[in-house]
């Protein structure tokens, strides 16, 4: 099974919507309706607090993409829809994990939470709870490595993602292969589409 964020049949949608009761209901019910396999999902407050920001990692053997962008514009509260390749993309994920972690082993891991930039969140007699967050694949690494002490519990939030920042000294715009590909450009001040 190929690793988290790695596997070519998944795309990142990042989805603005209204800020209102019901919307992710409303989303994650098309894609219940259709079938469709939802990889990862995050939703959040955008900048503006009138719009939320949901990003869906979707499983584009399940159904193909622009099928499931069509459906998505159709749903009143969606603003826009980019699609975000993650070459062109930063993506962040946060995973939380109680490893078994006896006396003889505490130090290893405790080293190896060191090495990918983790945090002890708590301790027991035997166990602790870690958290790591970074790139899909860096979490997919971790995961990998500790499973050999033993994983009590796991739990990852789902990719979050951003377009990458243009880095050219001068002021031009963004060559086509460095910005996201936007699917759906509405004006953010609409409230409704067009019938």
């Amino acid at each position: 099974m190929p690793a988290f964020g790695t596997d070519k049949r998944h795309h990142t949608l990042t989805v603005l919507v209204e800020n209102k009761a019901g919307v992710l209901a409303r989303v994650a019910g098309l894609f219940s309706r259709r079938g469709y396999n939802i990889y990862s999902l995050a939703v959040a407050p955008s900048d503006d607090a009138r719009f939320s920001r949901i990003t869906i990692v979707v499983d584009v053997e399940s159904a193909p993409l622009e099928q499931v962008v069509k459906q998505l514009d159709k749903l009143v509260p969606v603003v826009s829809i980019t699609e975000l390749d993650p070459v062109n993309a930063r993506e962040r994920e946060l995973l939380l994990a109680t490893i078994e972690a006896g006396e003889a082993e505490r130090g290893q891991v405790i080293q190896l939470v060191g090495v990918f930039e983790g945090k002890i969140v708590d301790v027991g007699a035997d166990r602790l709870t870690v958290m790591v967050a970074g790139a899909p694949a860096k979490l997919d690494d971790f995961e990998d490595l500790v499973r050999g002490y033993g994983i009590v519990e796991l739990q990852r939030t789902g990719r979050v993602a951003l377009p990458k920042l243009d880095r050219s000294a001068a002021r031009m715009p963004a060559s086509p292969g460095g910005r996201p590909r936007v699917l759906d450009d509405h004006d953010p001040t609409q409230s409704e589409k067009a019938g």
